[in-house]
């Protein structure tokens, strides 16, 4: 099974602030899954990365394993998203009242018809009414 996969999936696993314990399922599921992420995933994990650094949450060497391990995870990149945003993404924003970054998801969950794996409720609630699967619910 292949689903996309987005940032507030992602940093839990690593920040441990995930109660729900979703993030958590989901990263077991990479037994038998893969996850598919747009190219903007990798500068929002970095930039949270980033971030917890500069606030003390996490020093260099422990962002450095996190993204080794993720970049051992059968997570495939869709390439070209930045040709995607004037005409498609743009549009699935202003329809679904998100941000940019969200409907990047979004769009690529549509578009290559898999399920969505989020935290974000914004978002939850955008691909539910996009007919999109949240993966979880």
């Amino acid at each position: 099974m292949a689903f996309v996969i987005d940032c507030s999936t992602t940093m839990p696993w690593i920040l441990k602030n995930d109660p729900t314990g979703y993030a958590d399922q989901i990263l077991s599921s990479f037994k038998e899954s893969q996850a598919v992420v747009p190219e903007l995933w990798f500068l929002e994990v970095s930039n949270v990365l980033l971030v917890c650094e500069r606030r003390g949450r996490l020093d260099a060497e422990e962002s450095i394993r996190f993204t080794s391990l993720l970049q051992e995870l059968p997570i495939s990149i869709d390439e070209g998203t930045s040709y995607r945003v004037f005409s498609k993404i743009i549009n699935v924003a202003r329809d679904y009242e998100l941000n940019l970054y969200d409907a990047t998801y979004l769009e690529l969950a549509m578009r290559e018809a898999l399920p969505l794996a989020t935290l974000d409720v914004a978002l939850r609630t955008a691909a539910q009414e996009a007919g999109v699967e949240v993966v979880g619910i």
